[in-house]
């Protein structure tokens, strides 16, 4: 569904409203003060799978170094969620993937470039917020098989999987609409019959039990994580590029983007590489569950930042 900017701005326009109604009855009718501690706090969400939690907190720490107030609200649901609660207020800056963020605000967009969506953002992005630079660290949805299901079948590609008729494939709820979906499958593949198994986890460990035990065939993972080169699986090519670039890309309130910010988140997405994600994620899915805080302190220390 395309979105109009009309009523992003009225969306916009009433939580203001309302954050300095309750402002003013909080202070006891000083809104000077009600209004600054508003305006001097950038709050920072995320997505609820670990990845887009430690990249969150890698921002919230590296400008909390720089003196900058900040507000933590990570794990605040998926991007039909924290998009519209960026957009009423309730948060500021989420971490993002700029594709996918792309053809959640464009439906209609056809870029599938990195530099290509990042112009595209700039236009696409909801009134009051922009997208700063695009970090190398790339993570995108991937299809994946089990190299037993892929030899058996001759799968290579996604094109492969017309071999196997009415097969089963698993992915977040949100895959069954979206454009580089279940839709893209059957629009760009010519994929149909497929059995559409809802498993809201990420592509995390009930994905992957369900791809490895056979209950389905196919599973959305998402390409950094590390459960793809400790079982083995295959990766299925993508030759029409149905999965567009998916850069990690911060989306801020325009308000709170001065530039000693930009400078800051700047910085932090030029270190951040998809090796970076990899071992993060690595870390927090392994033996010892590091936590996303942890995680974001060591790699902001290792890169010199702390």
């Amino acid at each position: 569904m395309s979105r109009s900017r009309t009523p992003l701005r009225r969306i916009t326009a009433l939580a203001a409203v309302s954050v300095l109604g309750l402002g003013l009855a909080a202070c006891g009718g000083d809104p000077t003060e009600g209004e600054a501690a508003a305006s001097d706090t950038i709050v920072v969400g995320s997505a609820s799978f670990p990845e887009a939690q430690i990249i969150a907190e890698i921002y919230v720490q590296a400008l909390d170094a720089e003196g900058i107030k900040v507000e933590s609200k990570t794990g605040s649901g998926p991007r039909e969620t924290y998009i519209p609660a960026l957009t009423n207020g309730e948060l500021d800056l989420v971490p993002e993937y700029s594709g996918n963020l792309l053809s959640y605000l464009d439906p209609e967009a056809t870029a599938t470039g990195p530099d290509e969506i990042v112009t595209a953002l700039a236009d696409a992005a909801p009134d009051g917020y922009e997208v700063l630079d695009p970090a190398p660290a790339e993570d995108k949805d991937s299809l994946n098989v089990t190299p037993e299901f892929a030899e058996a079948n001759g799968l290579t590609t996604i094109a492969d999987l017309s071999k196997v008729p009415g097969f089963s494939l698993g992915a977040n709820p949100e895959f069954a609409e979206r454009d580089y979906g279940i839709p893209g499958l059957e629009s760009v593949y010519g994929l149909t019959g497929i059995e559409f198994v809802s498993i809201p986890d990420g592509g995390g460990p009930e994905t992957l039990q369900s791809l490895l035990s056979g209950d389905i065939d196919v599973a959305d993972i998402y390409s950094t994580t590390p459960s793809i080169v400790e079982n083995d699986l295959v990766t299925l090519e993508d030759p029409e590029n149905l999965i567009a670039a998916q850069n990690i890309i911060p989306l801020i309130n325009s308000d709170k983007a001065t530039d000693e910010v930009k400078e800051i988140l700047n910085k932090v997405s030029a270190e951040l590489t998809t090796e970076d994600l990899l071992d993060l994620n690595a870390q927090n899915q392994g033996p010892d569950k590091t936590a996303p805080k942890d995680l974001a302190k060591q790699w902001l220390t290792d890169k010199g930042f702390l």
